[in-house]
């Protein structure tokens, strides 16, 4: 078993999530491409093996999305919540207004939760994509940044802790 596989299995596995990424760049009118803000496209697609959080053996999933570094707390996207269900299909699309250069420095931090009325939700799982990513995540993230306005999509395990070093706030 090699070292990242190791690593892998040291974290709990917790499902898996069905991401498309896509970078659809600007109008090309003139200015600077630099200048001008594409928009990346963040397609969360469904969930399958979820961990089952609620005591009738399921959860009550849904999905938020974030791009850090999130100084003004605008990147938060949140998807609808499927109830009762250990693999939600969500087909919804979130939008980010952004140019590639600085798509490149940021972090996409997709994470799962299980809605619980009066009281907290329950963390089921996440995973980060950038540049600073490894194994799929890595090659997903790449792939969207150089494959400009093409749909890339892909699986990717969830785990039960976010890597913080790799999600900067």
């Amino acid at each position: 078993m090699s070292w990242e596989n190791e690593q892998l299995h040291s974290l709990e596995e917790r499902g898996r999530l069905l991401l498309s990424l896509q970078f659809l760049p600007p109008p090309e009118e003139g200015a600077a491409e630099e200048a001008q803000r594409g928009r990346l496209c963040v397609g969360v697609q469904r969930c399958a093996h979820l961990a089952a959080m609620d005591v009738n053996g399921f959860s009550d999933p849904y999905v938020k999305t974030y791009l850090k570094p999130d100084v003004e707390k605008k990147s938060k996207h949140k998807t609808a919540v499927i109830k009762k269900t250990l693999n939600p299909e969500f087909n919804e699309e979130f939008f980010y207004e952004i140019s590639l250069s600085e798509l490149a420095r940021k972090t996409l931090e997709v994470t799962v939760w299980d809605y619980d009325l009066g009281r907290s939700n329950d963390f089921i799982g996440g995973v980060c994509l950038s540049c600073h990513s490894q194994g799929d995540a890595l090659r997903h993230w790449m792939d969207c940044l150089r494959n400009k306005g093409q749909r890339v999509e892909r699986w990717h395990i969830l785990t039960n802790e976010l890597p913080k070093s790799l999600c900067p706030d």
